[in-house]
Parts: C-alpha cells; sequence; structure tokens
C-alpha cells in the first residue's frame, strides 16, 4: 500500500511560547522572505521550481538590490551546505531552524544530494502552513512519499515525519520541547549534523541564542553551524534598519550580537564550537564567480552600487564546526 498526505487533520496553535503575540513581527518576516525569493526566481537569479508552490508571484516589484542580495544568502548557504554534504557522503542529517517556506530538501533530492535525514523547525503556525502546502501539492508530497518505505506517514498536529523528511512546530527557545519533537521523530546524535540559521537569532536574546548554540554543540559529536544574519548593526545604516523593522512589530531581541564579524565569530567560539569564520555578503559577493556576476547583473538595471553594498555589508555568514576531524570540516570555506 503507498504512503499517503491525504486526510491528516491540522490542529490549531496550542504553544504559549509560539502563540505569543509579540512574535507576530517575527512570523512575518517568514512571509516576506518567500515573496522576495519567489519574486527573485521568477526573473531569473536561480532555478527553483518548488517555491511556486508556497508563496504566489507578488505584483510588487522588489529592487534590484534586494534580489541581488537574496541570491547571494542562497547561493552562500548552498555552497556551505553542499559542501558538508560532500565531506560526509551525505552519510548525515541536516536540521533547518526557522525554515519557514524554505525549498532546499526538494531541491537537494533532484541533484541527488540528499542527507540521512532532513529535519525543519519553525513556529506551529507556520508549519501548519507549509504541511497544508505540502499535502496539496502532489510536486511537493510525491518526493517525501516516494523516499518513505511505510504504509503511512506521521502527521500529529505540527509534525509531519518520514523516512527522509521531518517538519516540527516549536519554539527554539524551548530547548527541551525541541529535543523531544526531534526525538519522537528519530534525530541521531551520533550522525554528523549540519544546522542551518538563516536571519533566526537576532530575534532571539543574546542568552535563548546562546543557550541554542550551546544545545547544539553538545547535542552531536560531529557538526557545523551555518547562521546568515545581520552585522556591523552599531552605524546609522543599521540603525534605520532596526527602526524600519520596529515599526512593523519586530524587535531584533539579539542585535548586540551583531556588531561586527568578530562579535559574531566570537559568540559561536564561546558556545562550544570549535572553529568560526565569518564574511559579510559584500565580499562573498565579491567571490562569486565572474560569469555568475556577469549573468545576474544582466536581469535588471542597478542604479546606485552604493546602496547595494551599503545593504551587503550589513548581512553575514558565518559558519562554525565541531569534531570531524577525519571527514575535514575545518577546510570548508567559501
Amino acid at each position: 500500500m503507498a504512503a499517503s498526505l491525504k486526510g491528516a487533520s491540522l490542529t490549531s496553535c496550542s504553544s504559549t511560547l509560539s502563540c505569543d503575540t509579540d512574535d507576530d513581527g517575527v512570523r512575518g518576516t517568514c512571509e516576506d522572505a518567500s515573496l522576495c525569493k519567489r519574486f527573485a526566481v521568477s526573473i531569473g537569479y536561480w532555478h527553483d521550481p518548488y517555491i511556486q508552490h508556497f508563496v504566489r508571484l507578488s505584483k510588487e516589484r522588489k529592487a534590484p538590490e534586494i534580489n541581488r542580495g537574496y541570491f547571494a544568502r542562497v547561493h552562500g548557504v548552498s555552497q556551505l551546505t553542499k559542501a558538508f554534504l560532500r565531506k560526509t557522503q551525505c552519510h548525515c542529517q541536516i536540521l533547518n531552524l526557522g525554515a519557514g517556506m524554505d525549498t532546499t530538501f526538494w531541491n537537494l533530492k533532484d541533484e541527488n544530494l540528499l542527507p540521512s535525514k532532513y529535519f525543519e523547525v519553525d513556529f506551529p503556525t507556520i508549519v501548519t502552513r507549509k504541511i497544508h502546502n505540502i499535502k496539496a501539492k502532489p510536486p511537493l508530497s510525491k518526493p517525501i512519499v516516494e523516499l518513505h518505505s511505510e504504509d503511512t506517514l506521521q502527521i500529529d498536529g505540527h509534525i509531519l515525519d518520514s523516512k527522509r523528511y521531518a517538519i516540527i512546530g516549536a519554539d527554539l527557545r524551548d530547548l527541551s520541547e525541541l529535543e523531544e519533537k526531534l526525538k519522537k521523530c528519530h534525530m541521531n546524535t551520533q550522525l554528523p549534523t549540519l544546522l542551518i540559521a538563516e536571519c533566526v537569532l537576532i530575534y532571539m536574546t543574546p542568552e535563548q541564542s546562546a543557550n541554542l548554540l550551546k544545545w547544539a554543540a553538545s547535542s552531536f559529536e560531529t557538526a557545523m553551524f551555518i547562521n546568515y544574519e545581520q552585522v556591523n548593526m552599531g552605524d546609522r545604516f543599521g540603525q534605520i534598519m532596526i527602526e524600519n523593522l520596529r515599526r512593523r512589530q519586530c524587535d531584533l531581541a539579539g542585535v548586540e550580537v551583531c556588531k561586527s564579524l568578530e562579535s559574531q565569530k566570537e559568540r559561536l567560539l564561546t558556545n562550544g564550537w570549535e572553529t568560526a569564520l565569518a564574511v559579510d555578503m559584500m565580499e562573498l559577493y565579491s567571490r562569486l564567480p565572474r560569469s555568475e556576476v556577469n549573468r545576474i547583473e544582466s536581469l535588471e538595471f542597478l542604479d546606485e552600487m552604493e546602496l547595494l553594498e551599503q545593504l551587503m555589508q550589513h548581512y553575514c555568514l558565518c559558519w562554525a564546526t565541531k569534531g570531524g576531524n577525519e571527514l575535514g570540516l575545518k577546510e570548508i570555506t567559501y
């Protein structure tokens, strides 16, 4: 009998922390990021046949500097992720923290680069919506079902669990709940593990993000952590970013850790990670293959290069490793 995603019920949000209205602004950033990625894909910045199944194309045109910024973000995270997968020969697991409508699982499957298991975690309300889309869209559900050897898939409230993919509704500030749900979905602490957080830690207090980083470093013998978020936030441009988000009821609770690349690396090193590297996104953009830069810069005209530079200098990509000497994890770089 073939496994099916049909007929499972979806319950409303029940977690006190995750239903807190103070988090509404943070949850709204998921929609913003999805719309921006969808638009950039629609005009050819990168190929992603799955994003259309999670978010509709916005009628509002996104600015060229925003599109290029998202291209650099997606490219950077993807390059580091694939480097980890190759080092481990895909005998590993990935935990995407605050995954939103991310489509990496489906794209990795198409490239024959799936890890042993791919986990996603986000607020229960976001997970509920994503599970609904997966159930309703065959291009999303079919790959999960094809990889699943059992007759039935587990769909329980804010959790969908299968052999190679799981999505979990949980609050990253409640580590006991997070760990319990991950274990319920057969997380293997003995496997090399890649954790990914994109614009997630900055919405947590420094203490909360430190606890999450310590938990990750102590839970897995061999691990890598990728963090994409703001940096150089002490200058005037950074202050304007903070004020704009506050006007949308979105407070950057962890902004004090985002002062510099050094403060970003220091946070990782003081919370259990053995190595840490970081680059701002303008530096990453300058390292892109010239052919790719020429291709994306031909897609649309950018009036002010200075604005792109300012924006990219206020985001960074950081990565840290623990263990994995025999795999060469410390050699991974961008």
